[in-house]
């Protein structure tokens, strides 16, 4: 049996559960850059209060979905993980915002939020398994 580029670096040195976490906590950094780019083309403000308040409710998305997935298992893992991450982070994200009273859910919104945190998150999971496949083939 074959063990996934992720399990040989899940036993590496770093130890088994370190790893996932940094690509998550990496995630979570993608959307926070999201929604600073977000305010900075609609002037909403830079500032860490600006920033954090459009982030949140993407990043609580970020987590739920990727806890759904079990991200740890397979932190690179397109389909169908990064797939359902992708639409939970929008959805749970818009979903928030709209109960939170901190802002809507044009359609417009939903579609360019679809686009870009698709575009960041596979290809944040594109960059790290390529990196992961790189790894195990100088180690086997």
């Amino acid at each position: 049996m074959r063990s996934s580029p992720s399990q040989h670096v899940a036993s590496s040195r770093r130890g088994p559960a370190a790893l996932p976490w940094l690509l998550l906590a990496l995630d979570g950094l993608l959307v926070v850059g999201f929604a600073a780019l977000g305010n900075r083309s609609h002037e909403s403000g830079l500032a860490l209060a600006d920033v954090s308040g459009t982030a949140a409710p993407f990043l609580l998305g970020l987590l739920i979905s990727s806890l759904a997935v079990r991200f740890w298992r397979h932190p690179s893992r397109l389909w169908p993980d990064a797939v359902l991450v992708i639409l939970g982070t929008v959805a749970l994200g818009m979903t928030a915002r709209v109960f939170s009273g901190s802002g809507g859910a044009e359609w417009s919104f939903v579609l360019v939020a679809l686009g870009v945190l698709s575009i960041l998150l596979i290809g944040r999971r594109m960059l790290s398994g390529w990196l992961l496949r790189l790894r195990s083939t100088q180690r086997g």
